[in-house]
C-alpha cells in the first residue's frame, strides 16, 4: 500500500472494499487466495490496500483496543508502542496545555497523548502522516499533523510539553542501539531543551547507559507482562527520580535514591527472579532489601530468602534442593521426585537448556523448575517447586 491507494481507501468506494476485505477475516497466510477473490471485483491496488489493512487490524488487536478502526503499515505496526505502555507514558502529560509529538509515525502515541491535551504530531513521512490523521479522526482525538524534518522544526518556541520518538532502525530495518545513530540522533534534544525543558524521549530498552551520562534526566524502564518494552528519558519537571522501573499492567513503580548492598548467601527457602524492568534499572538490591533477601551470586540477579513475601517486582519459587551441577546427581534427584516435566531457566550458566532436558531422560508425572546459575564460584542447579502466584 502506498499513499495514493490509501487515500482511495478512505473514499466511500474504498470503505466498501475494506468492509468486504474485513468480512474474509483474513490472515497473512491466506493473502493470495483472498486477494485473488477480492481483485476480481475491485481494482487490484485498492483490493491490495484493503486486504492489507484488514489483516493488519486483526494482528493489531493485541496492541490497540480499537484496532478495527485504525490504519497501519506492517513496519509501523511492528514498531508501534503497545497501547498499555502509551497510556502509562501519556499519563505524565496530564495537565499540560499543549503537546508536541515529534516523530509521531502513524499516531499510536499521539492518540494516547491527546487524551490529556491537544497534540501536534510531526513526522517527515507523508504516508505515515496520512495514516496518523486518519487514525486521530477515527477516534475523534484533538490532534493536528505537520510534515517536517525534526532537525529543522518549523514550530516556534511555546509552552509545549514534548514527546520525542526517534527512528531506531536503519534503512534495512535493523535495530539501532547507538543513540548517535538514531534518526535524528539523540543529541538533537540539546537544542530543544532550551525551548521545551519538559521533554520525554523514547529510547531502546537496551540503550548503553554510558551514552546517557551527559543528560540530566530520569531513566524509566517499562515492562509489560514481564517483557521489557522501552526506556524513557524524562527531562525538566517530568524528572522525579534517577532510575525507575515500572511494571505494567499493574502500574507498580520502583525507584531507589539509595541502592543497598546485599549479602551473598546459599539458596534458602525461596528464590526470587526480579522483573526485567527492575533488572535493567539496576534496582535488584532495592527489591532484595525489601524482601530481606540475599544474592545467590554477586554478579547474577537471583535473590534468595528464608520466607516468602509477596512483591510485584519479582517472581518467586520455593526451593526444594540445590547442588553443584552434576548430570548424574541431578537425574537421580529428579527421578526420586518422579519428575518428568521441566521448566529450565538459567543465568550465568554455559549449559544448553534443550540439550540438558534431553540428557536427563525423565518420564515421571511431576513438574519442577530448574535454575542453572552460579554460587561460590561454581555452577549449581536449584530445584524448585511451582511458582508462587
Amino acid at each position: 500500500m502506498d499513499l495514493t491507494s490509501f487515500q482511495e481507501l478512505l473514499t466511500p468506494a474504498g470503505q466498501k472494499v475494506l468492509a468486504d476485505a474485513v468480512a474474509f477475516e483474513p490472515r497473512e497466510k491466506d493473502f493470495l487466495a483472498d486477494f485473488g477473490m477480492l481483485s476480481k471485483r475491485y481494482p487490484r491496488d485498492l483490493a491490495r490496500a484493503a486486504l492489507e489493512t484488514a489483516i493488519l487490524r486483526r494482528e493489531a488487536e493485541g496492541k490497540f483496543p480499537q484496532a478495527e478502526r485504525l490504519y497501519f503499515t506492517r513496519p509501523a505496526l511492528e514498531q508501534a508502542t503497545p497501547h498499555a505502555v502509551s497510556v502509562h507514558r501519556a499519563a505524565r502529560f496530564a495537565g499540560r496545555g499543549r503537546i508536541l509529538d515529534l516523530g509521531c509515525s502513524i499516531g499510536g502515541d499521539t492518540l494516547a497523548l491527546a487524551a490529556h491535551a491537544p497534540v501536534i504530531g510531526v513526522d517527515r513521512d507523508p504516508f505515515r502522516l496520512a495514516l496518523a490523521r486518519a487514525n486521530a479522526a477515527a477516534l475523534g482525538r484533538p490532534a493536528e499533523f505537520v510534515q517536517a524534518d525534526l532537525e529543522h522544526l518549523p514550530i516556534a518556541s511555546g509552552d509545549y510539553a514534548v514527546f520525542f520518538d526517534p527512528a531506531r532502525r536503519d534503512a534495512e530495518g535493523r535495530r539501532l542501539f547507538n543513540v548517535d545513530q538514531y534518526s535524528p540522533p539523540l543529541s538533537v534534544i540539546r537544542g530543544w531543551l532550551a525551548r521545551w525543558p519538559d521533554l520525554a524521549v523514547k529510547v531502546s530498552p537496551g540503550v548503553d547507559l554510558d551514552q546517557l551520562a551527559g543528560y540530566d534526566c530520569e531513566i524509566e524502564f517499562v515492562s509489560l507482562n514481564g517483557d521489557l518494552k522501552e526506556a524513557v528519558l524524562w527531562f525538566g519537571s517530568f524528572k522525579t527520580a534517577g532510575r525507575r522501573a515500572t511494571l505494567l499492567p499493574g502500574g507498580a513503580s520502583l525507584t531507589g535514591a539509595h541502592v543497598p548492598d546485599l549479602p551473598v548467601r546459599e539458596p534458602a527457602g525461596f528464590l526470587y527472579e526480579p522483573d526485567a524492568a527492575v533488572l535493567r534499572a539496576g534496582l535488584v538490591t532495592v527489591v532484595g532489601a525489601e524482601l530481606d533477601a540475599g544474592l545467590i551470586d554477586p554478579q547474577i540477579a537471583y535473590l534468595t530468602a528464608d520466607d516468602h513475601r509477596p512483591t510485584p517486582y519479582a517472581r518467586a519459587w520455593p526451593v526444594e534442593d540445590w547442588q553443584p551441577f552434576s548430570l548424574k546427581r541431578l537425574r537421580e534427584t529428579l527421578r526420586a521426585r518422579n519428575v518428568g516435566r521441566l521448566t529450565i531457566k538459567k543465568r550465568g550458566s554455559p549449559l544448553d537448556v534443550d540439550e540438558l532436558a534431553r540428557d536427563l531422560k525423565l518420564d515421571g508425572p511431576e513438574e519442577r523448575t530448574l535454575f542453572l546459575t552460579h554460587h561460590a564460584r561454581q555452577h549449581i542447579v536449584i530445584v524448585a517447586g511451582n511458582e508462587v502466584l
